[in-house]
């Protein structure tokens, strides 16, 4: 197989691999957010109010349910982004300039994948996808050269 169809190939299956990435991304958020909220998942729970922790935890929990489910994608993983940005910075670069020394490992990692679906939307599975195709979940990704829709 020439490197051109491997790429080809490759290319035809991009809406389903970013479906999934967008799935388990926000699967993974929402769950720190229900972690850091209810104190499940081995962790004691924010109080109410408590800045910024218990507000990192809504924004997590419902913008990974969002993103979980492909609906206001853009949007959420433009908040979710953001959110992890501040994180990093206002609790983790002060301890180091590293993510792995400083501890921000999960927020430099949640930051990147957010903006990522930022620019490229939610993939195939996803809830707009099924709004917009009237009950059916195809992607409405651009088509590789070739490739029809």
């Amino acid at each position: 197989m020439s490197a051109t169809r491997l790429s080809d190939r490759l290319s035809s299956h991009q809406p389903l691999v970013l479906g999934l990435f967008r799935i388990v991304l926000g699967l993974l958020f929402a769950s720190e957010g229900a972690a850091t909220i209810f104190g499940i998942l081995g962790r004691r729970s924010s109080p109410v109010g408590d800045w910024p922790f218990w507000y990192a935890g809504v924004i997590e929990l419902v913008c990974g349910v969002l993103v979980l489910l492909g609906a206001a994608t853009r949007s959420a993983a433009f908040l979710s982004s953001g959110a992890m940005a501040f994180a990093y910075f206002t609790e983790h670069q002060k301890n180091g300039l590293f993510p792995l020394q400083n501890g921000g490992l999960s927020p430099a990692l949640f930051c990147w994948g957010f903006l990522l679906l930022v620019f490229f939307g939610p993939g195939a599975l996803s809830l707009s996808a099924l709004a917009r195709r009237g009950g059916t979940t195809r992607d409405t990704a651009r088509p590789v050269a070739g490739q029809a829709l």
